[in-house]
């Protein structure tokens, strides 16, 4: 019995040695340790059009290599590279940024993704602000971005009467854009391009010939403009069109429903 319980004394020892061994191996393994002197930076209030640019600063505070191994940024008016991909232990790096504010306007805040191998933290987050302050200009708007046609004898135009409306401070000169269809203002061709005062707005009567086509309608009308932050827009038109043969039929139907 002695022997058997010495046995069993000696297999626990070995078991917690091994543990113990593993548990030193892992602590003592070398790591990378990313850290950055500030995560956010404020431009403030910036004018309308300016790039701008900011170098976030890192240090690796491990003892071992410190690998960048991708930058991601939330828009293409971002752009970030890295200064080095590889950061030995006690070195610095930086993370340049690029901000195009062009066609932006107010408050914004975009984000730059850091992608390393710091297993403690593996992606972070950086963040850039700004104020954009917008000279004086046109700035369009519709009454409605999405326009429901419903029924549309076939042979019939597709017709959308939508308002153009200049919010701005400035003459809006507006385009319109689309395969075939005709636009009208208080029943006359519509001057190309458009001009609205400001604060004004104009009825367009847009008229998109259906041809020999049946079913869905589905239709895209691009609005180009010298608004500076929204220089294209689209307007979209739906509707059904639907066959003599096929209205007949209705009617027979429900001709009893209809008296």
């Amino acid at each position: 019995m002695k022997s058997s319980s010495f046995r069993g004394k000696q297999a626990l020892l070995l078991a917690l040695a091994v543990v113990l061994g593993f548990g030193l191996l892992w602590g003592g393994a070398k790591q990378p340790k990313i850290k950055f002197k500030e995560l956010t930076h404020g431009f403030g209030k910036i004018k309308q059009g300016a790039v701008l640019t900011h170098d976030f600063v890192f240090s690796n505070e491990g003892d071992s290599t410190l690998i960048i191994s991708k930058v991601l940024t939330s828009c293409g008016c971002t752009a970030a590279l890295a200064s080095d991909d590889h950061v030995a232990p006690g070195k610095e790096g930086k993370i340049e940024v690029k901000f195009d504010s062009q066609g932006y306007g107010g408050e914004i805040s975009k984000v730059i993704y850091v992608d390393t191998n710091d297993s403690g933290q593996p992606r972070m987050m950086l963040e850039v602000t700004a104020d954009i302050e917008i000279p004086p200009s046109p700035k369009i708007d519709l009454d409605t971005y999405n326009y429901e046609g419903g029924l549309i004898l076939e042979g019939e135009d597709f017709v959308a009467n939508v308002k153009v409306m200049n919010r701005g401070e400035l003459e809006l000169r507006a385009e319109f854009a689309h395969r075939n269809a005709v636009y009208s203002l208080k029943g006359k061709p519509a001057p190309s391009p458009l001009k609205i005062a400001a604060g004004k707005e104009a009825e367009v009567e847009i008229r998109i010939p259906t041809g020999g086509r049946s079913g869905t309608l589905r239709e895209y009308v691009l609005i180009k403009s010298n608004d500076p932050v929204r220089s294209a827009i689209s307007l979209y038109a739906s509707g059904y069109v639907v066959t003599k043969k096929q209205l007949r039929d209705f009617l027979s139907k429900y001709k009893d429903i209809i008296k």
